[in-house]
């Protein structure tokens, strides 16, 4: 993480927790300690109280009265109403990027697609990034800023789950996973949204399956030995 000197302290220290979290910096369940935190970044304690505050309301922190604060851990649950979410709001959107569609749309996707696809074999690292360019694009050409802003909020709840649960992909996982966009991206081509809702539904509760091995940590607000 890197130090914070700027205008907006408080919002950039939410800002680099978030990316360390969604990066598996800071792992599930791992305390965060607001001292240790404000020294690493080079600020005081109170932006960091305030940061963390902030990432609790979005669920990737859990505080607990007297014992502080961690970063939130994933339930069964927790997975499972995500994903079933995640497919409702993926289909919307796509379907919508279909009602759209037009060169510049194709363009764009498929510039995303072709970098994921000249990704070296093993570098999970790149194809995650594009993964993540990919779901980006699709949102905003979706034109629906709630949903998009909903979307980016339950996706950054599990993106370190994701992140950990696809770095140790073998070679056929990874041209797996890189093919799974493709067909999302001929799925919406195709002009059919039966086709579009069917491979949305693939896409996502592959991804869930992935990530179940990882998921089993306490639900928030339950206590935790220090």
């Amino acid at each position: 993480m890197r130090t914070v000197s700027d205008q907006n302290i408080a919002e950039q220290v939410a800002d680099e927790l978030r990316a360390a979290i969604h990066s598996g910096e800071l792992m599930p369940g791992e305390r965060l300690v607001e001292r240790t935190l404000a020294k690493q970044l080079g600020v005081s304690h109170i932006p960091v109280r305030e940061a963390l505050t902030r990432l609790a309301e979005e669920r990737l922190v859990v505080r607990e009265p007297r014992r502080g604060a961690r970063v939130a851990e994933l339930t069964a649950q927790d997975l499972e109403e995500i994903s079933s979410l995640r497919i409702v709001l993926e289909q919307f959107m796509a379907i919508r990027v279909q009602e759209r569609w037009d060169d510049a749309a194709a363009q764009r996707l498929q510039g995303i697609l072709t970098a994921m696809d000249a990704a070296p074999i093993g570098d999970m690292a790149e194809v995650l990034r594009q993964d993540r360019a990919f779901h980006e694009a699709l949102a905003e050409l979706s034109g629906h800023r709630f949903v998009t802003e909903l979307n980016a909020q339950l996706r950054g709840r599990i993106a370190g789950f994701i992140q950990a649960a696809n770095a140790a992909l073998p070679p056929a996982g990874q041209a797996e996973h890189v093919r799974s966009h493709r067909l999302i991206y001929d799925a919406i081509a195709s002009g059919d949204p039966d086709a579009v809702r069917a491979v949305i539904a693939a896409h996502v509760t592959q991804a869930a399956d992935r990530i179940a091995p990882l998921a089993g940590g306490r639900p928030a607000g339950e206590s935790v030995e220090e």
